[in-house]
Parts: structure tokens; C-alpha cells; sequence
């Protein structure tokens, strides 16, 4: 029984997981025109440029919310801030690829 239930539980996370990563493949395609796999690909001082203009992208995006402007969107800030993660922690690795990033609480 409690091999099911770790399957179970290993199963939600990984779903989470994957939900996540579409959300920030989502909107960093709609919002930014950039793809994640191929902007985790580059190399780190490709990737640095990506992560400034991802960083103006963020900076409007919550200006938006801080004027509750009717397009605001949560769910895309939060996205943004994950993928905005991803890429700076592949920067330091200075590796070709970011390890997935599981949901992350806001601090």
C-alpha cells in the first residue's frame, strides 16, 4: 500500500512538473516570441541577453498588475518569473541545460 501511494505522489509531481513547463513555454512563446528548449540550449552569453529581455518583460508585467490594468494576467506573471528563474540558474551553472523546475511557491 504504501508503494502506491509513493507512485501516486511521484505521479502528481511529475504532472505538476510538466504543467509548469508548458506554462512558461506558453508564455514566453506568446508573450516574448522566445522557445524555452531552444533558449536553455544556447550558450551562456546567448542566454544572458535573453534573461535581460525577459527581465523588461517581467518589470511591465508587474507594473500592469500594480496598476490593475484589465490585461494583466497572473497566471502569465508567474510564468514568467519560473521561466525568468530557469534561465538565470542555467546561466550559473553555465551548463546547456536547466534541470526542470518544479512548481515554486512566491516568497
Amino acid at each position: 500500500m504504501d508503494r502506491i501511494s509513493s507512485e501516486i505522489a511521484a505521479f502528481q509531481q511529475e504532472k505538476r512538473e510538466t504543467a509548469a513547463q508548458a506554462r512558461q513555454r506558453a508564455a514566453l512563446q506568446l508573450v516574448c516570441g522566445i522557445d524555452l528548449a531552444a533558449a536553455l540550449s544556447l550558450p551562456p552569453a546567448g542566454r544572458a541577453g535573453l534573461v535581460a529581455r525577459l527581465s523588461r518583460r517581467l518589470r511591465r508585467e508587474r507594473l500592469k498588475g500594480l496598476s490593475r490594468h484589465w490585461s494583466y494576467d497572473l497566471d502569465r506573471h508567474i510564468a514568467l518569473k519560473q521561466a525568468l528563474d530557469r534561465l538565470v540558474r542555467a546561466n550559473e551553472r553555465g551548463g546547456t541545460r536547466a534541470a526542470p523546475d518544479p512548481c515554486r511557491s512566491r516568497s
